[in-house]
């Protein structure tokens, strides 16, 4: 919280990033070193001394512009859809179980929060983000699901 940081779905971790609050003009640098935001037409989560530093706090969202200044390449590694977040990890099984015959592989994440511990369901493990974006469409259009683009961390 107190920290430069910030949360984004396929950024590589320890990617630095400049973010400009477009309406204002400042700027600040995060390290990437969470997965989010899951929430849809947002792109990324500061921490709480990011936020600050570039008047966003009040209002809570803004529109940003994104520039990687250094880091590990983003176009390098894995990539997933998620198309699902359970408190209960019996749900995600039974969605795990539901879809793993038609879209292998699937994968069950558990995510501690302050609001206890998620489990998050994903599919595939895809060579590119378009491809992903590719496969969340479909998953989109077909099984009706929320589906976020994400980088599987392994």
């Amino acid at each position: 919280m107190h920290e430069f940081t910030a949360a984004h779905r396929t950024l590589p971790f320890n990617a630095m990033v400049r973010v400009t609050n477009l309406t204002n003009g400042r700027q600040t640098e995060v390290r990437i070193n969470d997965r989010g935001p899951f929430v849809a037409n947002r792109v990324i989560d500061l921490s709480l001394s990011a936020a600050q530093a570039i008047e966003m706090v009040g209002p809570g969202t803004a529109h940003v512009r994104l520039e990687v200044i250094s880091g590990p390449n983003p176009s390098v590694g894995y990539f997933g859809v998620q198309v699902g977040a359970f408190l209960v990890q019996e749900n995600a099984a039974r969605l795990k179980a539901q879809l793993e015959s038609q879209y292998p592989p699937v994968s069950i994440v558990p995510f501690e929060s302050a609001n206890g511990t998620f489990y998050r369901v994903r599919i595939g493990r895809l060579p590119s983000e378009e491809a992903a974006r590719s496969l969340a469409d479909q998953l989109h259009n077909t099984e009706q699901f929320t589906t976020f683009v994400v980088r599987l961390d392994n």
